[in-house]
């Protein structure tokens, strides 16, 4: 198939990378926050309810259930609709969601709040990723996911310290009241007041910067292969091995995020306060694995290889943290960062990777459809992780599932197949969507 030039992006402007990413960031790490401070109120929970670990688990793990519900028809909206409008009504949801958790009066109510926290959260992951896509064109998109998703590293160096200090001079409930006050204060103003669906509609980006992003993104989609619509998405079996790898990895990721302030309090004896502050330092090491990763993706195009470095990574590094826990403290700390930061670093190279699988009219509801599933491994991860502290006492073998999972989806991902575009083309070959092309 014959390639187009790369248009040079060069002297057209940057107002895309400085005005979308950062408040798309603001509005996630305010996101992320809500779904995962449930760490920090674990033992309140457990105390002024009477749960298991594994209880706190599924109290934790329950909003992917909810999750999943929006994942698809949020693609679909972004693509279709507005993206912009679609991100804000989900917003006021997930905000109410957010303050009603500090209100539930037992167990059961809290599952179902949490529930809907993750149905109203559910569709602006596939949302923003469909935003970015119709601003950046394939040669910029795998820095743009990894700048972006930054903001699962930036929110929990945010919310661990934080949730730790609230959690250490008040209560889990406040937890939730301060914590679910700020979508409302932060994000909602700053997604309505900077965040644009397409270049034509900001008046802030130039004419040369909208020119180089339409021309870039209509190379992009030209020559791509006819489609039989929206079953094509269920029907390719690419998109089913992202899913698998993406809830495996979901299962090693929210399983030790979620329990990460508990293992830390366990190994190093101390209150909450103390051990936010330790919590932070995996996610400053996710944001230099982060953009290093997704850096070298864009350059040799090698995506499942650099999910593959990523996932083996956290995987080695967290066994290698529970057994030497006993002798170090110190060493044990360095190794969980390791594991962290792997466990996020592979989220460029992945995004980049499933948003060429399909023509990009149905991209959307493939990154819906893959986020959807594969998001179900964080039910899986923190109730199997309690359960397993239940029943043996000790976070050994709840780190091994982890590491278990986390290196499963490194295997798989090295079966997928995909042609690359060669570097320096902007253009992909998009024959891999029918399952063609040669091994990463």
């Amino acid at each position: 198939m014959p390639q187009e030039a790369t248009i040079d992006p060069q002297g057209v402007g940057n107002q895309r990378w400085a005005r979308l990413i950062p408040v798309a960031m603001i509005v996630y790490i305010i996101s992320f926050m809500d779904r995962t401070n449930i760490s920090y109120a674990f033992a309140g929970i457990g105390h002024d309810f009477h749960v298991t670990k594994a209880d706190q688990g599924l109290a934790a793990g329950i909003f992917f259930v909810g999750y999943v519900l929006l994942q698809i028809p949020g693609g679909w909206l972004a693509e279709h609709w507005s993206a912009r409008k679609f991100v804000a009504v989900m917003i006021i949801f997930w905000g109410i969601m957010a303050l009603a958790c500090g209100l539930v009066q037992n167990f059961t109510q809290l599952i179902i709040v949490r529930f809907f926290l993750g149905v109203a959260e559910g569709g602006i992951w596939p949302a923003i990723l469909v935003l970015i896509s119709h601003w950046f064109p394939v040669q910029e998109r795998a820095r743009a996911y990894a700048f972006w998703m930054a903001n699962l590293a930036i929110s929990s160096i945010i919310t661990q310290p934080l949730s730790g200090w609230i959690v250490s001079v008040s209560d889990w409930r406040t937890l939730f009241f301060v914590e679910g006050a700020l979508p409302f204060i932060i994000a909602l103003p700053l997604w309505l007041a900077f965040i644009k669906d397409s270049p034509r509609d900001a008046a802030w980006c130039s004419p040369g910067e909208r020119d180089y992003i339409e021309r870039s993104i209509a190379q992009d989609r030209a020559n791509e292969p006819p489609h039989a619509g929206f079953r094509d998405v269920f029907t390719n079996g690419t998109i089913w091995k992202f899913v698998g790898v993406y809830f495996l990895i979901q299962v090693g990721f929210y399983g030790l995020n979620m329990w990460l302030p508990t293992l830390l309090k366990t190994l190093t004896h101390r209150g909450f306060g103390t051990v936010g502050l330790i919590a932070a330092l995996p996610y400053l090491t996710a944001i230099v694995l982060l953009y290093a990763n997704g850096w070298m993706a864009d350059r040799n195009r090698r995506y499942a290889f650099h999910v593959f470095l990523a996932t083996a990574t956290a995987a080695v590094s967290l066994a290698i943290s529970v057994f030497v826990a006993p002798a170090s403290i110190v060493l044990s700390v360095a190794f969980i960062c390791l594991a962290i930061g792997g466990a996020l670093a592979y989220d460029g190279p992945f995004w980049a990777a499933a948003s060429r699988v399909l023509p990009v009219a149905l991209a959307g509801g493939a990154m819906g459809l893959i986020n959807a599933l594969g998001n179900l491994g964080g039910y899986f991860g923190p109730y199997l992780g309690g359960y397993l502290q239940d029943r043996t006492g000790s976070f050994v073998a709840t780190a091994m599932l982890f590491a278990g999972a986390l290196l499963l989806s490194g295997l798989l991902v090295l079966t997928i197949r995909l042609r690359e575009a060669p570097r320096g083309d902007v253009v992909a070959d998009t024959t891999a969507w029918r399952g063609q092309g040669h091994a990463d």
